[in-house]
């Protein structure tokens, strides 16, 4: 009598396109970490925040300009096919538009300097307001700085721009602790309205070009802008509407006294922190005394913030995982951040170049490498699943 095991297991067919010595690996399971998914929101904040704070310690427009490139990098390979996601060049053209501004303002108000582009005729205001004179001679170095800090103001806008347009608000809003969500629910919609610009914008435009009529002039541009921006508002209040009807903010019954403790850990964290920040600003006092108060005040407030979320009753559905790939997309956008805070503490000087008198703008291999950890992103965040698949 002969025993006879379990049977054995079938083989999958291997796929068609998969060579047969690969079938067996590709018939398991991917590993997470390379499986087409949508990052966490909170990881791509993160990194344009450290680009934003970097951007905030240069006037080099070459780096600034580097910055931008790799943030329009970024978006272009991680872009999901979202209405939303549509933003990023009306950021693009904002900033052009500000340091536009910036320039015109150091002309109009007559900066300083002594190579001089153009003489224009002064209009001077000293009856009306001391000191103040309109036009006279432009300047090269009064261009050049209302250019560079133009450029700058740029570079953060740009940087915010790129965050809205890869992270998906509603699972930003999801992601918001409890304690701040009422806040978050505010940001939420506030930080949709230049997205939702940029969409109604399209489909009205769609919608112009499938009708006779003037393509230029002042009422095709009043029958751009109008429509725009109404439909933007409505967007904006139905999106409201949609998750005040869902509950959004909204707070369960909680005692006095506990409300009472929340307020107060609250205000003595932020107290705190305010005592710290000053304490290690000021050097004629005692490193440890600032540190500890700002280590203390986050103590403090974060468990403020934890007896504050219990006063949301929440659920969760499907919510995101931070996993190894938001750590490192977080660290790329924090790590430039830190390079530029650092070297404009000890090597300041590539970093503001002299306007008076002019001076090129110089590149080092330290800032290079901070250039291509802003783009890095770009191939650390997982591909971006087929359109029309969850998540």
């Amino acid at each position: 009598m002969t025993t006879t095991g379990p049977a054995p297991r079938a083989s999958h067919p291997a796929r068609p396109g998969v060579p047969a010595e690969q079938a067996g690996a590709a018939g398991s399971e991917p590993r997470r970490w390379v499986r087409p998914r949508y990052l966490h929101p909170g990881a791509w904040w993160l990194w344009a925040l450290g680009l934003a704070v970097a951007a905030t310690r240069t006037t080099n427009p070459v780096l600034l300009l580097l910055l931008i490139a790799a943030a329009g990098l970024v978006v272009m390979a991680r872009r999901p096919s979202a209405p939303w996601a549509t933003s990023f060049r009306l950021y693009l053209i904002l900033g052009a538009v500000v340091v536009a501004i910036r320039v015109l303002f150091r002309i109009v108000f007559a900066g300083e300097g002594t190579t001089v582009l153009l003489s224009l005729p002064t209009l001077d205001l000293g009856g009306l307001v001391p000191g103040l004179r309109l036009l006279g001679p432009v300047s090269a170095e009064a261009v050049l700085g209302g250019a560079y800090d133009g450029l700058r103001l740029a570079t953060m806008l740009v940087c915010v721009g790129a965050a809205n347009s890869l992270a998906d608000p509603r699972r930003l809003l999801a992601a918001v602790p409890s304690a701040l969500y009422e806040l978050g629910t505010v940001l939420v919609v506030s930080v949709t309205v230049f997205p939702q610009l940029a969409e109604s914008l399209r489909r009205v435009r769609r919608a112009r070009a499938l009708r006779a009529g003037p393509r230029r002039g002042r009422r095709t541009l009043r029958g751009i802008v109008i429509p725009v921006l109404t439909d933007a508002l409505d967007r904006s209040l139905l999106l409201a509407a949609a998750m005040d009807s869902r509950g959004y903010g909204r707070r369960g019954p909680v005692p006095v006294r506990t409300a009472r403790v929340t307020s107060a850990l609250l205000l003595v964290g932020v107290l705190a922190l305010c005592v710290g920040v000053y304490a290690v600003l000021d050097g004629g006092i005692p490193a440890a005394v600032g540190t500890g108060a700002i280590v203390g005040g986050l103590l403090v407030g974060a468990l403020g913030f934890g007896v504050a979320g219990r006063r949301v009753r929440r659920t969760r559905y499907r919510p995101d995982p931070w996993r190894v790939r938001e750590t490192l997309v977080a660290a790329c956008g924090l790590g430039v951040g830190g390079i530029l805070i650092a070297l404009a503490e000890y090597a300041p000087a590539p970093l503001y170049p002299a306007v008076a008198p002019p001076a090129l703008p110089q590149l080092t291999p330290l800032l290079l490498a901070a250039v291509v950890l802003a783009a890095l992103p770009a191939l650390l965040a997982p591909p971006l699943p087929p359109a029309g698949a969850g998540r």
